[in-house]
């Protein structure tokens, strides 16, 4: 990930579904909650590595295309939480404190962590589909989010206002130049997994993400019911399983 991100627009706070709520400080506790965890993950990478020449987490659940084909599909989620330097951590953490944040306020917790969870296990099936280089990293997961971010905008733009139209302008750019980068000679980045990620986030975001309304100058809410989120997120979820099974099929056929 670059270090760019979106400008955010700014609304009064929402609730994931229903009545509107009074301004008050959010603590996007998710977000710190997923950075805490890959940081922890990756001193145990580091701690392992050091101290028995291998390093047990990533041999555990690196993206292995043959080993994901022997039966190890949790190689499709773990990748999210592995890291392979202190410059990949660090620049995806980066672009996950400025994308969560906004995202989890405006989606809830619950429903951010599963946009975040369905963009790297999409982003890890696309890799596993189109890709043979093993991979880890949480940008399948954070490219999720960057489709989301664009999603949220572009259908809330008569909320957010003029604003809009620049930081929609600006994922589109943040997402073609990484995208860019990824074709570069000798790159290492995982570009497949980053589409994948791009085209799960999206299209929950854009089926299951909040479609917000204005009751009045203070207070917004989010019309989008909780049904629509469930099946958005089985959907995208079920599509991605199909592929999966799809590219094992074929590749065992």
């Amino acid at each position: 990930m670059t270090d760019n991100h979106p400008t955010s627009p700014a609304v009064p706070p929402v609730t994931p579904i229903g009545q509107p709520t009074p301004r008050q400080a959010f603590r996007p506790y998710a977000t710190y909650v997923l950075m805490g965890i890959c940081v922890l993950v990756y001193l145990i990478q580091v701690s392992t590595q050091s101290a028995l020449g291998v390093d047990i987490p990533a041999a555990i659940g690196i993206k292995d295309n043959s080993l994901i084909l022997q039966g190890q599909l949790w190689r499709l989620f773990t990748p999210i939480f592995l890291h392979g330097s202190i410059l990949h951590i660090g620049f995806n953490m980066y672009a996950l404190f400025f994308l969560g944040r906004t995202l989890e306020r405006f989606y809830g917790r619950q429903r951010y962590l599963g946009l975040f969870l369905l963009g790297g296990f999409a982003g890890n099936v696309i890799s596993f589909m189109f890709s043979k280089y093993d991979s880890l990293g949480s940008s399948t997961a954070i490219f999720g989010l960057l489709g989301a971010e664009g999603v949220l905008i572009y259908q809330n733009r008569g909320i957010f206002g003029p604003v809009a139209r620049t930081a929609l302008s600006q994922v589109v750019v943040i997402a073609v130049v990484n995208l860019i980068i990824g074709l570069t000679p000798n790159s290492a980045i995982d570009n497949w997994g980053h589409i994948g990620g791009l085209v799960g986030g999206t299209l929950f975001a854009w089926f299951g993400g909040p479609v917000l309304q204005r009751l009045n100058q203070d207070a917004v809410f989010n019309s989008r019911t909780q049904r629509e989120v469930v099946v958005a997120g089985v959907g995208v979820g079920v599509l991605f399983v199909f592929l999966t099974v799809v590219a094992i099929l074929v590749r065992r056929g």
